[in-house]
């Protein structure tokens, strides 16, 4: 029998209108709600009527939506190491971190998304003092086997604050429906990682002239147990590997990276999708060519290269390969669903990123877009670390309110208020984040 999802305010709405209720909770595209938010005529009357208050600011909400208050599940399950984590799949392993639970400044290891492709090394294949690192490809010059202890030894270390974002997220909003695993908004993080800086052993064995690429192999394993078959082989252009936040790590937080993660040590190129920093790393190849590894080929973390209307079909040759991520934000306080006294303002918080671009403005609405406050933004702490915001909102009737975030980045783009251009693999939502107010005297 198919589980039940857990959808905030459930019972109420079992109660006020029942069928509603059955087609959001089996997710079945009807004249009223779904989980991806399907309005049609009445939608919004049944929603008032189900939410038990008036909306201020309905003519202001925007066709394609529904109210925040039933857009979320909270279906929670546990995982070694982790907190609350929701899980998406488990073969391979894939878990977001719903937004209330990335309040940090610093996230936590606990609280960091899982993103895997493939089977994890054994635990008891993880020596990290003679773990081995080859370096090697058309455009290395002096090829070697480097072990972690003398990449440790022989390199300065650095330690940053970089965030890291699925190229996936926010994929389940996308109509028609999207391949892949169904984040929401929780494949993103910012902890704290300690190691040397890629372009330090690039420059150590010796770069050619004709290299474009570099990327990375670890020892994950292929989900059909072929040996020949790597899950996944990405990469990054020569230049950002060269950059100063482009790193190879051993350590989050202080701590060693745990085998999830890729212990003993993983590349990480920040900014970009999660996929180019490689996990469980023991092979680095310096190309001559763009990388042909798995997953760099077809569809795979590519969008059109022009826009297509949705539901599309797109040839491979018109699809280019994801680098920077676009701006975005999240609230992480408070969590979506909270009742809130009139005439007392409501603090809120989150972070924002964009990529390899700063945030530079940060605006919220209560009003469905109409209208936006400019809202206290910090600086990042390091380049690619994402930056932390804060707004107090006070609401001016009693009713239902969604509180939306717009980030801005420095090139003056800004996040869309509900869906990006639509591609076959759902990448690369940066829509405005939302969560549900409902206000009492």
């Amino acid at each position: 029998m198919k589980k039940m999802k857990k959808i905030k305010g459930l019972h109420e709405l079992y109660e006020k209108d029942p069928i509603v209720a059955d087609k959001i909770v089996w997710g079945r595209e009807s004249n009223a709600i779904t989980r991806r938010g399907f309005l049609k005529n009445s939608g919004l009357l049944t929603m008032s009527a189900a939410l038990g208050s008036s909306i201020p600011f309905s003519k202001y909400f925007p066709a394609g939506m529904i109210p925040a208050a039933y857009a979320q599940t909270e279906e929670l399950f546990d995982l070694y190491g982790k907190n609350g984590l929701t899980l998406l799949n488990d073969r391979p392993l894939n878990a977001e971190t719903p937004a209330h639970l990335l309040d940090d400044f610093v996230t936590p290891s606990s609280r960091l998304f899982v993103r895997n492709n493939g089977i994890p090394p054994f635990e008891s294949e993880i020596d990290p003092e003679n773990w081995s690192i080859s370096i090697s490809g058309e455009s290395c010059i002096n090829e070697i086997n480097i072990t972690l202890k003398d990449i440790k030894e022989k390199f300065e270390h650095h330690t940053m604050q970089l965030q890291m974002e699925c190229g996936g997220n926010g994929r389940s909003e996308f109509s028609p429906p999207a391949r892949g695993n169904q984040w929401s908004t929780g494949a993103i993080g910012c902890p704290e990682w300690t190691g040397i800086r890629i372009r330090d052993l690039l420059d150590y064995v010796g770069i050619k002239d004709d290299a474009v690429y570099v990327a990375y192999e670890g020892k994950d394993r292929h989900l059909s147990g072929d040996i020949n078959k790597k899950p996944i082989s990405r990469g990054v252009p020569l230049w950002k590997a060269m950059q100063d936040e482009s790193l190879i790590v051993w350590a989050m937080n202080g701590e060693p990276l745990p085998l999830i993660h890729g212990a003993p040590v993983r590349m990480l190129c920040p900014g970009w999708p999660a996929s180019v920093s490689g996990k469980w790393l023991n092979r680095i190849l310096i190309r001559n060519i763009v990388h042909d590894g798995e997953k760099m080929a077809g569809q795979s973390y590519r969008v059109p290269c022009k826009p297509v209307a949705p539901g599309s079909s797109v040839a491979d040759e018109d699809m280019c390969i994801i680098e920077s991520m676009p701006v975005k934000s999240i609230i992480t306080f408070p969590q979506s669903g909270l009742t809130h006294k009139k005439n007392t303002p409501l603090k809120i918080r989150g972070h924002a990123w964009a990529g390899d671009n700063e945030v530079k403005k940060l605006f919220c609405s209560y009003d469905f877009g109409a209208s936006w406050m400019a809202a206290k933004l910090s600086k990042p702490i390091n380049t690619h670390s994402w930056q932390h915001w804060s707004h107090e909102i006070n609401f001016p009737v009693d009713g239902y309110y969604e509180v939306w975030a717009r980030a801005e980045d420095d090139n003056g783009k800004s996040q869309p208020v509900v869906l990006p251009q639509w591609n076959p693999r759902g990448y690369l939502n940066n829509a405005c984040h939302r969560i549900a107010v409902s206000v009492k005297s």
